[in-house]
């Protein structure tokens, strides 16, 4: 049905546009609020995606990608551009005022939750982002890779170490 809707969509047809956005919203929402911890932020990052996957729409190459890999793409690439920024901001508040770093995440699960979303925020997002695409969403490794821009065998390494650091975290709090 949703390749129906691309050939459409590519036609200039805007409501085709608006119905694979408005199938793919959801999904991409639930995927932001895994890597932003903050339902405000995916929020305003999935109205950001759709805003941008309207610009870059003629840039889709079906054959490349799935349309929801490629809303996904948008997303990761607009999350991890803001977290660039945020740090870009910290450092240089930090240089001037010589701060420590005031970042918090509030805590609304049990206490099992709260523990693996306190190791996951420590993680590093290079180590984050292919540890949830698999296990949160079931993204295949490849499909990881291409969303990522990265290998396959540096996708393998950076899940791998990332399990390994969240167990670690998870048996020390324990």
């Amino acid at each position: 049905m949703q390749d129906h809707l691309i050939e459409e969509a590519r036609s200039g047809n805007r409501h085709s546009l608006a119905r694979l956005l408005h199938e793919n919203y959801e999904m991409v929402f639930k995927y932001l609020i895994k890597f932003t911890l903050n339902k405000c932020m995916a929020e305003d990052l999935v109205q950001e995606t759709m805003v941008r996957a309207i610009e870059k729409f003629q840039l889709f190459n079906p054959g490349k990608a799935k349309f929801s890999t490629w809303l996904v793409a948008i997303a990761q690439n607009l999350y991890l551009d803001g977290i660039r920024k945020k740090k870009r901001e910290q450092k240089h508040i930090q240089e001037e005022l010589q701060l420590e770093d005031l970042y918090d995440i509030q805590k609304e699960h049990d206490e099992d939750w709260d523990r693996v979303l306190d190791a996951l925020s420590r993680m590093p997002e290079e180590s984050r982002v292919p540890l949830v695409l698999k296990y949160y969403h079931g993204y295949s490794l490849e499909e990881i890779a291409r969303m990522m821009s990265i290998p396959v065998g540096t996708v393998k390494s950076r899940i791998h170490n990332a399990v390994k650091t969240v167990r670690r975290e998870l048996e020390q709090s324990a």
